[in-house]
């Protein structure tokens, strides 16, 4: 597998931001979770930092897949592929980008309105971009909620989709984003 996407798989650098994204998406649904289920505001306040700080981190693994995006072809679609699935496919990927952007963002601002600060791992915090507002805030706050819903469909449903081409359909679209590609 080389570093360059192809037009049959994703290169190793697109893949593996990918599959991190994935997998810092999911701990971000457990972390909030568990906060929202502890008894203990301390608890609670650490779950969500880290949560935050995982967000940060999101958003720039993010900006990266997006500009390696950008800068490489993408692998073709299967030959045969009715053309509504094709768009639907791009319009899936593309609503994935923009959710998994907003909810990092609206998650700082929900914070900042919050008047709660947000630091990267301890390492440094973010500035505050709007000032301390509670109708702000709780609104931000439900966005925040509404926005992981879609989240969390729209990525189960790509996931459904990649496991019929696979295991339906017998294409390669699933196989083009794994390691063993080729």
């Amino acid at each position: 597998m080389g570093i360059k996407n192809t037009v049959t798989s994703y290169g190793w650098p697109a893949q593996l931001l990918h599959w991190i994204v994935v997998i810092l998406v999911i701990t971000q649904f457990v972390l909030a979770n568990m906060a929202e289920s502890t008894d203990s505001r301390m608890q609670m306040f650490i779950l969500l930092a880290r949560h935050k700080s995982i967000g940060l981190t999101i958003f720039a693994l993010a900006l990266i897949r997006l500009l390696w995006r950008l800068l490489n072809e993408q692998p073709a679609l299967p030959l045969g592929m009715p053309s509504w699935q094709q768009q639907v496919a791009r319009v899936t990927h593309w609503l994935l980008y923009a959710l998994i952007f907003l909810m990092p963002i609206t998650g700082l601002l929900g914070s900042a309105a919050s008047n709660f600060p947000v630091s990267w791992f301890g390492l440094f915090t973010v500035p505050a971009l709007i000032g301390p507002s509670e109708a702000l805030a709780e609104s931000l706050h439900d966005l925040h909620g509404v926005l992981a819903g879609c989240l969390a469909t729209l990525a189960t449903l790509h996931l459904l989709a990649a496991l019929k081409h696979h295991f339906i359909n017998k294409d390669h679209v699933l196989r083009r984003m794994v390691w063993r590609a080729r």
